[in-house]
């Protein structure tokens, strides 16, 4: 069978006990770099006695058909550089083919950057999509951007840091400067950040030079309601009620609401005139 195996993002320690069984024991491995792999069990103080095999997005059409039929007798365990393996990392051209093949795929799972990333962003998480790496150039980014500009689920994108200002500038453009947003930086390592805030602060932020591996998560688009004005008149009246002055008590609800002061002070005025 194939063995897809999650690696560490960053952490040695988030290595689970699995992973460090299966690299320990693998008669065969099939690697993004097989330096990488090397580099990893020397950290987790592992021996590998496997035969290594490199598996990246160069090579990995030429290389299915020698690891499938190898797959068919022996268990092949396969990694990338850091997460999950055919996550924006190879091996699902290999996945799908020894799917149709009826060669079993087992996974031994881990460290994700999109779920590490999207669990301390501060955004809807209970429906979101991956996005993969944003295209390179200025033109094709912006393009697909723009097909997103409906999406109302939370999206998260990989990016390059010394494209990042320049994502985050389209992206004010497209999905608005008040749009909530997260950026997570290094994550699992020693100078692991998240910045939050709207597009337009993340843009301005992002404008200094930014360094590590970066992940964007960016809000869904959600449909704007007109708030009542009557409704928004009574829980003035309650807060007044309850000792707020009148202009406190305004000030409040249409911070929360999203409203005008004026408007709201207004017709608080005007609903105690009928």
């Amino acid at each position: 069978m194939l063995i897809l195996a999650a690696t560490p993002i960053g952490n040695l320690s988030d290595s689970s006990e699995r992973l460090i069984q299966a690299l320990a024991e693998a008669e065969f491995i099939a690697a993004e770099d097989t330096r990488s792999v090397l580099k990893l069990a020397q950290g987790l103080g592992i021996k590998l006695k496997a035969k290594l095999f490199s598996l990246h997005e160069h090579n990995e059409s030429d290389r299915v058909e020698q690891l499938l039929e190898l797959a068919e007798d022996k268990d092949i365990l396969i990694v990338s550089d850091a997460g999950m393996p055919t996550i924006s990392d190879p091996g699902f051209v290999l996945v799908r083919a020894a799917v149709s093949r009826g060669i079993e795929v087992a996974v031994i799972p881990g460290p994700s950057a999109v779920l590490a990333a999207l669990s301390v962003s501060g955004l809807p998480t209970d429906r979101f999509c991956f996005e993969g790496f944003l295209p390179r150039k200025d033109g094709e980014r912006k393009e697909f951007l723009n097909s997103l500009a409906s999406e109302s689920r939370t999206m998260v994108f990989f990016e390059s840091p010394h494209r990042l200002a320049q994502t985050l500038k389209q992206a004010v453009e497209i999905f608005g400067s008040d749009r909530p947003a997260s950026v997570s930086r290094e994550l699992t390592k020693k100078f692991e950040e998240t910045v939050r805030g709207s597009l337009g602060e993340l843009a301005i932020w992002a404008d200094s030079e930014i360094k590590g591996e970066i992940v964007i998560c960016i809000a869904g688009k959600t449909e704007k309601t007109t708030p009542d004005l009557a409704q928004l008149v009574e829980i003035v009246e309650a807060l007044k009620s309850n000792g707020r002055s009148l202009k406190d008590a305004v000030s409040v609800v249409a911070g929360l609401a999203g409203v005008s002061r004026s408007e709201l002070y207004d017709q608080t005025i005007a609903s105690r005139a009928e």
